[in-house]
């Protein structure tokens, strides 16, 4: 059986960008070269599209981001860089191998794909802009679409319908960096007034907890907006949900999804931030989650339904904050590329629930080629 050559498309220009080498490396680790010929297609924070020399190796986000740190202030090493091709094309990319710098001398040689494995966290490739491009150049991919993946960013716009399909999501109001600046005495007052502390402040727009903080009080509520202004124009100002237990479950499939065994998160500190996901050795995670059973359906029910507010498609992990105490349950939001390795919830919630890693590969490369077959048979043409 011929192998199928799949693009892994990872970095990105993203607060993510270390994350994603970290998810990426366990997709190559553990692809099966009997079925698979993986290519490794690397992007720069600054946006340089590359054909690594070799994929990423380490296994843990923590040792990626000591190796950024130290590496940071050396010179990136040249490398082939490549193009994805807007259009149908039995080359999926173009890449061009420069001669001394003269660009005269390039050299231009075309690359086939068969699949393309988005695994990229954050902007620049969760919210849609990268599987836009993919749609154009018709090749199919891992994944949610467009829609799914453009809203599965926007903390904003997802809460817009997860309320519309019957979920219950978490108080908030949504600013932009230029009301922030022009009103930030009213904007203050109003998130005081009408919400009152303590409060999360978010970028509408990044994941891994970037950008996020918890306000306790006033004084501590304009420093929040300022840190999250600073990496989204959109800000969500959101009601912390009371001594909250943070309760994961993922999804696999397209029209009928799957979810998985709920899990639940004990962060090491006091709400599970950046340092805490990555950095922190005292997080860790219960799989299963000692949850009720009857709660424990329901949160899996609304998985799936958060899922298909979004119109999503292939993977995502939905996140749940449950009141201690209380049998309420509020849908924080919906990760469309959730962290991919294989100590990630995303993995480990399917291990639990009978789906190994390389399984799990397998599952998400035919869900993304049964979609783009499906796709094909649309007509383009009204002649």
């Amino acid at each position: 059986m011929k192998r199928l050559r799949v693009g892994v498309i990872y970095g990105g220009r993203s607060g993510e960008h270390e994350v994603s080498l970290a998810s990426a490396a366990a997709v190559f680790a553990n692809l099966d070269r009997d079925r698979y010929e993986p290519v490794p297609i690397r992007i720069e924070k600054d946006g340089r599209w590359s054909l690594a020399d070799r994929p990423p190796a380490a296994l843990a986000a923590a040792e990626v981001i000591e190796h950024a740190r130290l590496e940071a202030a050396r010179p990136v090493r040249a490398s082939r860089e490549v193009h994805l091709l807007p259009r149908p094309s039995e080359e999926t990319m173009v890449a061009i191998d420069r001669k001394e710098g003269d660009a005269s001398k390039a050299v231009l040689t075309g690359l086939g794909l068969d699949m393309v494995f988005p695994v990229l966290h954050g902007p620049y490739g969760e919210d849609g802009t990268i599987q836009g491009l993919l749609e154009l150049a018709n090749v199919p991919y891992v994944g949610c679409g467009v829609l799914a993946s453009a809203v599965g960013m926007d903390k904003a716009v997802m809460k817009v319908l997860f309320a519309a399909r019957g979920l219950r999501v978490s108080e908030s109001i949504t600013v932009t960096g230029a009301q922030w600046a022009t009103s930030r005495d009213a904007i203050a007052r109003q998130a005081a007034d009408t919400l009152g502390f303590p409060l999360f402040v978010k970028p509408a727009n990044l994941g891994s907890s970037v950008g996020i903080s918890k306000a306790h009080d006033a004084g501590e509520l304009g420093p929040a907006i300022d840190l999250a202004a600073g990496f989204d124009r959109k800000i969500v100002i959101e009601k912390a949900v009371p001594d909250a237990r943070e309760i994961e479950v993922a999804v696999l499939g397209n029209d009928e999804p799957e979810a998985s065994v709920a899990g639940e998160i004990i962060p090491s500190r006091e709400f599970y931030d950046y340092e805490a996901k990555y950095l922190d050795e005292g997080s860790r995670s219960i799989i299963p989650a000692d949850l009720d059973p009857d709660i424990a359906a329901d949160v899996r029910r609304q998985a799936i339904e958060a899922f298909r507010a979004i119109d999503g498609a292939g993977m995502a992990r939905v996140d749940f904050l449950l009141p201690r105490g209380t049998r309420e349950i509020f849908v924080n939001e919906v990760n469309t590329i959730p962290g991919f390795t294989t100590i990630s919830m995303f993995s480990k919630l399917w291990e639990a629930s009978g789906v190994p890693y390389p399984v799990l590969l397998d599952r998400l490369i035919a869900l993304g080629i049964a979609r783009h077959t499906e796709k094909q048979q649309l007509k383009t043409s009204v002649l």
